[in-house]
């Protein structure tokens, strides 16, 4: 029964109870109202009348329509149909009935007595006709003439999820996805359409909800867009071409990703709460030799075996099974037309598989929207609150030690983990002793005001601050057993503070103009955005063994160990005006036309500015009568051209810079003279106003001109769908920060435009989607995406600027990578492996045949990017249970194997450190022989993964009599990262974990990596 029966029965029987204690308190005045008595008790009795009724709800062609909401008018009593189309529903005799589906018109049915209903619904246009998010606005999918991919909350993928773009991976082509690391809430590549500049990275711009987001480093180590939570989440949309993101102009040159949150909707009032857990491990272990054959390779290979009766496998001792949690309640809905809102409150914990690995998240979203004004005044308000705290182990640390530490050590001692007898640290007393704790507050918050002056001209300000606050301790405990890693003994603590403050202020008019044949939208606008990024680091070393954190220690400076501290403050502002004009005639010739100029404070006085244009044509051939006859569903061509700009690159590098020196030893300088011209002394040397930048008042915008032409088709009555995209991307007015050609410089380096260079980004993109008739009792969908591109470097006058380069002892600074004339971005620059010689030393190809192997030996032997990226994304159903599974991968495409070359080589076995069966492959191999940067070391990246699977069940409430307390239940079970197909030896090959050259990105370098993990999720939904 539903609430206002049991309300009415309530009502109903405290009534008789009145009335009978009226009759016995007080019988001869009320026999005189028996006539009104019993009409009245008569209405009562016949208000409350309840049948039972059921019915079928069809589409337009009569075939049922399951999932359909039967709701009676006015009240919060209805139902969903079933898989049938059918329903069933306690109702008053008078109701009326309220029937809804997605695309199709709301229509309402009076009872009037009736017990059996057949209901056909019809298709509305208006909501079959998709909406997409596009610059300040929304277009029909239909009038876009732009490059533009959304993936809706339906179809993100599914599992453990912190950051919002891991919901894209592998959904949408010429979107390249990569996390650095498996670590909980690792910073990301996402490369759309290829790589276009040198100092400003792969990121694109993220526009939530209208709010441009600045992706500035916030502090903390993971990413930056953590502080989102996925199940806030509506859809998102990705613009890939000029004609696109030219409206963003600055920061759009890398693509633009705009999300938008989800809203409260007409209809009933709903709360959901989902709750899932999780669990993590080690998805691939390295296969280094156990403790059994450790002890046989060092001796087979000659080295002094140190042996020491255990038998440990490191991978598994400094692993573990993480758990996941997440739990998400919100509440949305909307008063009629004029008030709708949307709350939820969110908690996630995940646990790495490192151990002292975890990332927490508090989460709080509100959404308003208020009309007024008869719908002329609208105000948005958005609301999105976090609170994250982010634990890490000495990653690099951990990962090494698990693959070479000698597994003959016994990780315990009596109890305690065994100190080493090189008085190293064990790595399981590291976890004890280190941490990197952060804690960050994130708030952004925005209204959008909107007021239509007249009938097509509405004015909209956007106002929003996104303020962030870091604090970060890293911290060693002391521990004095240790006396080769002084950080240990005498402990350590780095305390970072970080700040930063986005403000946001945009006024826009937008003026709308339709009659049956022309179709006329123009906008204009002004938007100033300011930044101010405050940082400071506090190192202190020297702490009492007292087991107390160093954090909560008092600690004075001492002429042994000083405290420093090292802070600053940059702020920035952009300024920007802008315009767009999209016009339609007759729905079938579509033209697009913008304009924006952006002002940066981060270029000097004479090329402040920067001027970013785009046009764009499209056809609806499938809306002209000589195609009213064929095989297309729709087929509408598309063109554009246009340009956007670059302003990622340091603050204040346009002015001039000074700062103070003097001779720190007497001995002479080079920047700073003796006032006696033969003093020796500091006092002899005063303190010296130097060069430390030039200024540089002529820098001009990066810039990236990109031409693209589209095809949007469907076919089999609409269920094949697709799209098929060519694009040329070039960049110039590269920036890069270089050395001056003239040694005699007061600066040893300064920022400049590269004449004449470019990076050229050319590629095709085919998306398709298939599907059958979702009323039918088994539907399936199946998607897939695939994207070739080609990138080159073209007239850069160096011969190789450095992107990925060797670290550690007597291999920092090797070049691994760089971009080098007519070659990919990322190209790997190094010596081809030739085997070992006789005398027990690497042998490479001599490639100019001068007898000598130099570094002119050097030769492109591949690319960090991948040459074809694909992804597929299957969705089955079957009455109530349904299939999800989404695939991914890339070809095409090389990795560096860094934590190879360092670790798995002759020598390390040799002394008695773990290494895997790469290091005896040469057994004539000497130890003295050096692991130079060459392809030995160079693997192949391609891949293919399952990377996330949904099994789930859909339990429908009126089958087991609560549908009056919910409206749905679901369970489901999901895998991610289930299995990967690849011939790379590392954890994983979606990877890059190189160390940055000169402010320039690295790209395939696996140097330590945190391990990827294999995780399995059970997760519960309901809506009440």
């Amino acid at each position: 029964m539903n609430l206002k029966l049991h309300l009415s029965k309530a009502i109903f029987t405290s009534a008789c109870l009145a009335m009978w204690t009226g009759y016995g308190t007080a019988p001869i005045p009320l026999m005189g109202m028996n006539f009104e008595r019993d009409l009245a008790d008569a209405s009562l009795i016949s208000a409350f009348k309840i049948q039972s009724i059921s019915g079928t709800i069809t589409d337009e062609n009569g075939l049922p329509l399951p999932g359909a909401t039967v709701l009676v008018k006015g009240t919060t009593n209805g139902t969903v149909t079933d898989l049938d189309g059918k329903f069933s529903l306690d109702v008053e005799d008078d109701a009326i009935l309220q029937i809804s589906y997605v695309g199709y018109l709301l229509k309402e049915v009076p009872t009037q007595g009736q017990s059996i209903f057949e209901i056909q619904l019809e298709p509305d246009a208006t909501q079959l006709e998709e909406m997409v998010v596009v610059g300040y606005g929304t277009q029909k999918r239909s009038d876009v003439t732009g490059a533009i991919a959304s993936v809706k909350s339906e179809d993100f993928n599914r599992g453990v999820i912190t950051n919002p773009v891991d919901l894209l991976q592998g959904k949408i082509a010429g979107v390249n996805i990569t996390s650095t690391s498996g670590e909980p809430g690792a910073n990301q590549n996402v490369i759309i359409r290829g790589i276009g500049s040198l100092r400003s990275g792969t990121q694109p711009l993220y526009v939530l909800d209208g709010f441009l987001l600045d992706n500035a480093n916030t502090g903390i180590a993971s990413n930056p867009l953590n502080f989102l939570n996925p199940n806030d989440i509506e859809s998102i949309d990705v613009l890939k071409d000029a004609s696109a993101t030219a409206l963003y102009g600055s920061r759009a040159s890398n693509g633009v990703v705009v999300i938008t949150t989800k809203k409260g909707k007409a209809g009933n009032s709903q709360v959901n709460f989902s709750a899932s857990n999780a669990w993590s491990s080690m998805a691939k272990q390295i296969d280094v030799f156990n403790a059994d054959e450790f002890r046989r390779q060092v001796v087979a290979v000659g080295g002094a075996l140190e042996d020491f009766g255990g038998n440990t496998h490191w991978q598994d001792e400094l692993t573990q099974v993480g758990r996941s949690q997440d739990y998400n309640l919100s509440m949305s809905g909307a008063n009629s037309e004029r008030f709708s809102y949307f709350a939820s409150l969110g908690y996630q914990e995940q646990e790495g598989i490192l151990k002292n690995s975890e990332l927490k998240r508090y989460s709080g979203k509100l959404n308003m929207n208020q009309k007024a004004f008869e719908g002329r005044l609208i105000v948005d308000y958005n609301l999105t609150a976090s609170f994250t705290e982010n634990l890490r182990p000495e990653i690099g640390s951990i990962t090494s030690d698990m693959l070479y530490l000698n597994p003959t050590i016994p990780a315990y001692t009596d109890g305690e983990p065994t100190l080493l007898n090189t008085n190293a640290l064990n790595p399981l007393k590291r976890n004890e002793l280190y941490s990197d704790d952060a804690a960050n507050n994130r708030i952004l918050g925005a209204i959008s005001p909107s007021f239509e002056i007249f009938d097509g001209l509405v004015y909209k300000v956007n106002l929003g601050v996104d303020y962030s606050n870091t604090a970060r301790y890293i911290q060693y405990r002391p521990f004095t057993e240790v006396v080769n890693e002084s950080n240990v003994s005498d402990g350590t603590l780095d305390e970072l503070i970080t700040a930063n403050t986005n403000s946001l202020i945009e006024n826009t008019l937008t003026y709308n103009w339709n009659n049956y044949q022309h179709n006329l939208t123009v906008l204009v606008g002004h938007s100033y955005q300011t930044f101010l990024d405050e940082f400071r680091r506090t190192s202190s070393r020297g702490f009492a063994a007292n087991n107390i954190d160093p954090r909560y220690q008092d600690h004075n400076s001492t002429s042994e160990f000083p405290t420093t501290v090292n802070s600053s403050a940059t702020r920035n502002e952009l300024q920007s005006y802008f315009g767009r004009v999209n016009y339609t005639f007759k729905d079938k010739y579509l033209l697009t036309a913008t304009l924006r100029a952006d002002g940066s404070s981060k270029f000097g006085d004479n090329n402040k500015y920067g001027y970013f244009p785009s046009f764009a044509l499209g056809w609806n051939l499938s809306k002209e009568d000589f195609m009213a006859n064929s095989i297309f569903n729709n087929l509408k061509i598309r063109s554009s051209w246009g340009q956007t700009g670059n302003q990622e690159i340091p603050s204040k590098i346009t002015k001039a810079s000074f700062s103070e020196d003097r001779l720190a030893t007497g001995g002479g300088s080079l920047n700073t003279y003796p006032i006696d011209t033969d003093g020796n002394t500091l006092d002899s040397y005063p303190y010296g106003i130097v060069f430390t930048r030039l200024a540089n008042p002529n820098l001009q915008w990066e810039v990236s001109t990109q031409f693209d032409v589209g095809i949007d088709f469907a076919f089999m009555d609409s269920r094949l769908t697709g799209t098929l995209d060519y694009f040329n991307k070039v960049s110039s007015n590269i920036l890069l920060e270089v050395v001056p050609a003239d040694p005699v410089q007061p600066t040893s380096t300064f920022w400049n435009n590269i004449d004449n260079m470019k990076i050229f980004n050319s590629g095709i993109e085919l998306a398709l989607n298939y599907g059958n008739r979702p009323q039918q009792a088994f539907t399936y969908n199946i998607g897939g995406n695939i994207t070739f591109i080609q990138n080159e470097v073209r007239d850069s006058p160096y011969s190789v600027l450095t992107t990925g380069a060797a670290q550690g002892a007597g291999q920092t600074g090797a070049t691994i990578n760089g971009y080098i004339n007519n070659q990919p971005i990322g190209a790997f620059y190094m010596l081809q492996f030739d085997g070992i010689g006789e005398d027990g030393l690497n042998q490479f190809i001599d490639v100019n045949g001068d007898g000598e192997i130099l570094d002119n030996d050097r030769v492109v032997v591949g690319s960090a990017i991948p040459k074809v990226i694909y992804g597929l994304n299957t969705h089955f159903r079957y009455k109530d249970f349904d299939l999800g599974l989404n695939f991914n991968g890339a070809a095409g495409n090389k990795i560096y194997n860094h934590t190879t070359m360092s670790l798995f080589t002759k020598a390390q076995l040799s002394r008695s450190n773990n290494t895997t069966d790469f290091a005896v492959q040469f057994p004539e191999e000497s130890f003295n022989n050096a692991n130079t940067v060459s392809t030995r070391f160079l693997e192949s990246g391609s891949f293919f993964r399952l990377n996330n699977a949904t099994l789930g069940y859909n339990l429908n409430p009126v089958r087991i009599g609560i549908n009056n307390a919910f409206q749905a239940i679901r369970l489901s079970v999901t895998g991610q990262n289930l299995f990967v197909i690849t011939d790379y030896t590392g954890f994983d090959p979606e990877v890059n974990t190189g160390a940055t050259s000169a402010g320039i990105q690295t790209f395939g370098i696996d140097r330590f990596t945190y391990p990827r993990a294999r995780t399995f999720m059970v997760n519960l939904n309901l809506t009440f």
